[in-house]
């Protein structure tokens, strides 16, 4: 899939961009692989790290119209990883949300269509689904324009969207959090005891994107189906003799996730490894034969009503692969 193409990654400084150029350089032969993002003492340290005669870096920004057209030349394939992540700082700062996630995403499609890019896939987040802070609203906007490209787009060039839970090993991630609190002989802060979130880790992901580029028509939202994790085990399995302090859910925090709703039933295929759904129905032939429709009382794909969990054994590999610095955790089956 990624053999002899020129491929980039916005936001290719981030966790995801650091997992996918590992994995890309050891299993594949791309004739360029251009890391794009805004952090020049990032790029310099990844640079340092991923020592590759076909490893590009070019700083600049999403918001950048003009960059990512210079960005875009001659790249055949575009990961769109880059966004505005951090959930209360994107309630304080609303607008800033909206210029990177919304506006930027823009910018990629046109780019990506001026320069006739062969295929472009975002990175999208469980709280786009029914979302209820505004990271997840400015990322639901951005799925929609980024699916309703393939309507306008008159070459060869394909959008597409994978959307994933929580990651473990990931920037941000809440596995660090309740370490250091553990460390420091804090208690361990939770909101809700009943509180649940679907779980991927950060290999898994980027194994998936790349497995959905492979079948991609356009259009499609991708969403491995997932394991499920109540977060106070968490907690505990990091920290078993902590103490654990329930704090409340705090604003823009559901108790738990979802990753397909009741109202995409519609227009949601389900696989055995994963949900597709394909709002722009007219755009696409007939569905696989491996595909089936979901049932008409079908009422969401929620980390509450999963029938995959992760185990007690399962956790405490997490834990142990944290505590030894690994971040590829423990395996489930995607796809």
């Amino acid at each position: 899939m990624l053999d002899h193409k020129v491929v980039l990654i916005t936001g290719g400084t981030g966790s995801f961009g650091q997992k996918f150029t590992e994995i890309v350089l050891s299993k594949y032969r791309p004739k360029k692989l251009i890391i794009f993002s805004r952090d020049e003492m990032k790029q310099y340290e990844m640079a340092e790290k991923f020592k590759h005669a076909d490893v590009r870096f070019f700083i600049g920004d999403i918001r950048d119209p003009e960059r990512l057209h210079r960005a875009f030349d001659d790249v055949d394939i575009v990961i769109h990883a880059a966004a505005f992540k951090i959930v209360p700082t994107a309630e304080y700062n609303p607008f800033e949300a909206v210029r990177t996630n919304i506006i930027g995403t823009q910018n990629v499609i046109n780019a990506a269509i001026d320069k006739n890019v062969e295929k472009v896939i975002a990175i999208s987040t469980d709280k786009a689904a029914s979302p209820v802070n505004l990271y997840g609203a400015t990322k639901l906007c951005a799925e929609k324009i980024f699916i309703a490209a393939n309507k306008f787009c008159p070459n060869r060039t394909m959008f597409s969207v994978v959307r994933y839970g929580n990651v473990f090993g990931s920037r941000g991630s809440v596995i660090p959090f309740f370490h250091e609190c553990k460390m420091q002989g804090l208690p361990i802060p939770v909101t809700d005891v009943r509180m649940t979130r679907f779980w991927i880790q950060l290999e898994q992901g980027v194994e998936f994107v790349i497995n959905c580029l492979g079948m991609m028509s356009g259009g499609e939202v991708f969403v491995p189906k997932l394991s499920s994790m109540r977060v106070v085990d968490l907690a505990k399995a990091i920290a078993p003799n902590s103490e654990i302090k329930i704090t409340g859910i705090r604003p823009g925090e559901k108790l738990h996730e979802t990753l397909v709703t009741a109202d995409d039933a519609r227009y949601t295929f389900e696989k055995a490894d994963r949900f597709v759904m394909r709002p722009l129905a007219a755009h696409f032939g007939p569905v696989a034969n491996d595909e089936k429709s979901l049932p008409e009382d079908f009422e969401g794909y929620h980390s509450n009503n999963n029938d995959r969990w992760l185990s007690d054994e399962e956790l405490r590999h997490i834990i142990y692969k944290y505590e030894n610095g690994q971040n590829n955790t423990v395996r489930q089956t995607i796809y």
